[in-house]
């Protein structure tokens, strides 16, 4: 077993439960015994949480939270938390604000990230900018969410940001798309100066001939800086003739030129195969949204969405995951090079 350290501030209260003993899936990783840990109908008004992101914040921990309405519009919606586990969601939808304070509310907002980067909080999500995009906001409490310029152009989705900036420059992933379900899908990484200019896009990694992401991928949780590189939990999807399957993967991104792919596992790390992420309202879902991680204990917990309807928890250790990821690499040229051509 390798010794990777992990880079990022300690979270001793990190939820956790060990692996059980009679858990024989082939990658380190293990759900939650109790999942999933938001069931449906959690706040009033909201039918199906999932595909949502959780922090750290103050000795316990605040999330955004993805919440179809029962009129089918989804927004983001704030939770708090003493354990990470059991969330108390606010019935209230997030009042986004301008610059100038005034309400500057998104037609509708889903699949939201929460990344601290320095000192402040930036909520991502997809939303309308005459078609899909990407919105973003700012807080330094978490509880005032200022929007800021929108970063790309129409369309992309799945927007990720780095928890720290490199070579000075904040640097976020994104997977462009298209109007529709996107029949396609890689995953770029740009950069900006001050949040507000983006560029210097580079290509990062596309679908493989594997069975899992062999139809679009798209970025998931937040990278966690390490060691090795920035380790990063991923979807892929597959086209079944029963529809789409998304599972979650695993990767190692280049820690000063995160275009570079250093390693990436050719098999899911966790794939539907409980009733909470086969049955629901989109069947056959993990997506992954957001990790929390103890840097002294090497412990991170995973959340996902399952099944578009509820909030799924996993569990892996860092060497575990690591050394699980190198052993079962397999980059392509597309992977290893600098993406820009």
């Amino acid at each position: 077993m390798s010794e990777v350290k992990m880079f990022s501030e300690p979270v001793p209260n990190v939820p956790w439960q060990d692996r059980p003993a009679n858990d024989n899936h082939d990658a380190p990783i293990w759900r939650y015994t109790e999942n999933p840990i938001i069931g449906r109908n959690p706040a009033k008004g909201v039918a199906r949480i999932f595909n949502s992101a959780v922090v750290p914040f103050e000795g316990k921990f605040v999330g955004v939270f993805r919440g179809e309405q029962v009129n089918g519009i989804p927004y983001i919606y704030l939770g708090e938390s003493e354990d990470a586990i059991h969330w108390n969601i606010s019935e209230e939808k997030i009042k986004f604000v301008d610059e100038n304070g005034e309400e500057f509310m998104p037609i509708y907002a889903y699949d939201p990230r929460l990344v601290k980067v320095e000192d402040t909080y930036y909520a991502i999500w997809c939303q309308d900018f005459y078609g899909a995009a990407i919105g973003i906001a700012k807080s330094k409490d978490l509880k005032t969410f200022v929007r800021i310029e929108n970063p790309f152009l129409p369309f992309n989705r799945n927007a990720v940001l780095f928890p720290r900036k490199i070579n000075g420059n904040f640097v976020m992933l994104s997977r462009p798309s298209d109007s529709g379900h996107t029949p396609f899908g890689d995953i770029f990484v740009s950069e900006s100066p001050d949040m507000v200019y983006w560029g210097k896009h580079r290509h990062v990694m596309g679908k493989s001939s594997e069975w899992w992401e062999s139809l679009k991928i798209g970025g998931g949780a937040a990278p966690i800086e390490t060691s090795e590189g920035w380790l990063l939990f991923y979807h892929g999807v597959a086209g079944t003739c029963n529809g789409y399957v998304y599972s979650i993967g695993g990767a190692i991104l280049d820690i000063d030129n995160p275009s570079i792919v250093k390693y990436r596992c050719e098999n899911f790390l966790l794939t539907p195969e409980e009733w909470y992420e086969e049955r629901g309202f989109v069947p056959n879902v993990c997506f992954p949204c957001a990790t929390i991680h103890d840097s002294e204990s090497g412990k991170i917990a995973i959340y996902y969405g399952a099944a578009d309807s509820y909030v799924g928890l996993a569990f892996t250790k860092l060497d575990e995951i690591v050394d699980y990821i190198k052993s079962h690499s397999v980059v392509t040229t597309s992977d290893t090079e600098i993406g820009r051509r």
